[in-house]
This record gives C-alpha cells, sequence and structure tokens, in this order.
C-alpha cells in the first residue's frame, strides 16, 4: 500500500526545477476529484484539482518563467486518526508577467508556501494551503500598509538542513517534539510569558513578513506580546474556545506542525497593523511549523492569511485583484 509520503513525493517531484513537463497530472492524481481545497484570499475555497490549476498554478506558471518549487521541510503524521502530510518552503521563478494585478518586474522571484493535505487512500481529500502574499508584495514594492521593524525578506530553511523527513522516523522522537509545542502553546496569552521556557534563548521567529522575522526570545517578546494584548480574549486553535480549532497537529522526529481555518481569535482593542481597532472579534487563518533540539523549541516558521485579516479591519490590500480562469 502506498504511504501518505510516497503520495506526496510524486506531487512533489512534478514541481521540481528539472521536471519534464507542467505538473497538471500529478496534480490531479494526487488529489480526489472532490478534494476541499483551501487556499489563501483571495482564493479561499478550490473545489477539486481542476479549480487549483485553473485559479492557482496554471497562471503561476503563465507569469514565472521557470516556476519551480523548493521544500525545505517535509513531515508527515497523524491527528485525530487521520493521516496527514504538510511541507513548506519556496515557489521561484522569473516573475515575467503580471499577476494578482502585481506588475512585472522581471526578476527572479519567491512565494512562500506552507501547506497540509488530509490522506485519504493515497488521495487529498482535504487540503490548506498558505501563501505568504504580503512577502511577495513587498518584495515587488506593493505593500499598502506600514513595514514592520522585523525582517522582511526572503526566509532560510532549517539551520540543520534534516527537514526532509522522506521516511518514516523514531515515533517517540515524534511524541516529545509534538507534546513540547502542545504545552508551549498552552501558555501563550500569560501574564508572566510562561511560554519563554520552552524557547532557546537564540530561537528564530520566521514571520509573516506584514510582521516581520526575529532573532532571539526577547524580540519575539517585543512583537508577540503587544500582539496579544492587541486581541481581548485572545486564544488559538489548541485552546478549545469552541471558536477557532487546529485542522491537524502533528509532530514528525524534530519537528511539529499545526494550522487553523481560523486558528486565532479576539476581539480588537488597540491598532494592528496601523488600523484603528474595530471592537469586533477578528479571525486568523494561521499555521506553523517548528523546530526542536533536545528539549527547547530552536524555529518557527510561520503563516498568517494577512489579506483575509486586514478585511475584517476595512481594508483590501488586494484591491483590484481578480481571481479568473
Amino acid at each position: 500500500m502506498t504511504t501518505p509520503r510516497a503520495s506526496y513525493r510524486r506531487l512533489v517531484d512534478a514541481f521540481a526545477l528539472t521536471a519534464a513537463g507542467p505538473p497538471d497530472a500529478a496534480v490531479t492524481d494526487f488529489f480526489a476529484a472532490d478534494a476541499a481545497i483551501h487556499v489563501v484570499h483571495p482564493f479561499n475555497r478550490l473545489d477539486g484539482p481542476e479549480a487549483l490549476i485553473a485559479l492557482l498554478l496554471r497562471p503561476l506558471r503563465a507569469s514565472f518563467a521557470g516556476l519551480h518549487r523548493r521544500s525545505d521541510i517535509v513531515m508527515a503524521g497523524r491527528f485525530e486518526g487521520a493521516d496527514w502530510v504538510a511541507s513548506t518552503g519556496y515557489f521561484a521563478g522569473t516573475f515575467e508577467r503580471a499577476w494578482l494585478g502585481l506588475p512585472a518586474t522581471g526578476r527572479l522571484a519567491f512565494l512562500r508556501y506552507g501547506e497540509f493535505h488530509r490522506i485519504v487512500g493515497g488521495r487529498a481529500a482535504e487540503s490548506y494551503i498558505f501563501l505568504d502574499l504580503p512577502e511577495f508584495m513587498i518584495a515587488c514594492g506593493r505593500w499598502p500598509l506600514p513595514l514592520p521593524p522585523g525582517h522582511t525578506g526572503l526566509l532560510p530553511g532549517p539551520v540543520v538542513p534534516d527537514g526532509l523527513l522522506w521516511d518514516e522516523g523514531d515515533p517517540g522522537a515524534a511524541r516529545i517534539s509534538f507534546d513540547l509545542v502542545t504545552a508551549m502553546l498552552g501558555r501563550l496569552a500569560t501574564r508572566d510569558e510562561s511560554w519563554r521556557p520552552y524557547w532557546h534563548p537564540n530561537m528564530l521567529w520566521y514571520g509573516p513578513a506584514a510582521f516581520g522575522s526575529y532573532l532571539g526570545v526577547d524580540r519575539f517578546a517585543g512583537f508577540q506580546v503587544p500582539f496579544e494584548q492587541g486581541f481581548e480574549g485572545w486564544a488559538g486553535g489548541a485552546a478549545g474556545n469552541g471558536r477557532t480549532r487546529h485542522f491537524t497537529r502533528f509532530g514528525d522526529a524534530s519537528y511539529t506542525c499545526s494550522g487553523g481555518w481560523p486558528s486565532l481569535s479576539g476581539v480588537s482593542v488597540k491598532p494592528f497593523l496601523g488600523q484603528p481597532p474595530t471592537g469586533r472579534m477578528t479571525f486568523f487563518r494561521v499555521c506553523d511549523f517548528w523546530r526542536r533540539e533536545g528539549r527547547l523549541l530552536t524555529e518557527n516558521w510561520v503563516f498568517v492569511d494577512i489579506p483575509h485579516a486586514m478585511l475584517q479591519f476595512g481594508v483590501d490590500v488586494l484591491a483590484g485583484v481578480e481571481v479568473a480562469a
């Protein structure tokens, strides 16, 4: 029987720099015909592989010459009795034709992705695809909101290059990773910042570009604490608050991942990304990939669907964007 990793590897290989042709056949083979495919705004929900090809992948190929994908982390595991695969990395190509209303630069360009697939019978039945569109817009000089104080450029893969987990690993190590992240998540938004002991002092937090990236737990706290305090009743997908949930969360070797659609919520009470508070409940689509060394978390790659979040503040950062076949 084909494992979820093996099924996914055929899809990943179809996006290689040296692939023989378009990945459409591999996409159609990997996704179930009725797969529910969730993609960040402005795509939101695509039903089945044909919609994914027509509305996202084919326009990407038309705009980015030599389009390919590089994976920095690939992992697999189980959550609530279901098999999942996940990965993060970059799409890359020469940006030769306008995409999503953004004018072409004629230069090599990178689009960061994070994706999760629930596998049933060797095919993806449910998927979540995150794209850091603000990172791409900033690189193109087209971001309409204030820039963050943190780094906003291309983000690296793991410091230790062991993130491509194509083979089944030690379940004990995976459990340690899962338990460490789950315990840490339960300590977020605490007055005494009791999440700190779970992190190495020199941790790297690779945030969504609208938030920036930071080295060191103190600099991370300089972002994270004000972010939490901007939302009353702030809670995450692991909290069981009835408003948000994780669609998956699992460990694999020294890595853990999770995602929620939405994953975070809270009532907006302070300015956010330069916008005044709304006084309303705000929902964030979020996913994370973590790496640990020993019993401490050392790296964290984060995606937030910022265009979707900003709509709740009355701001369309993608104004004028059209999604059409």
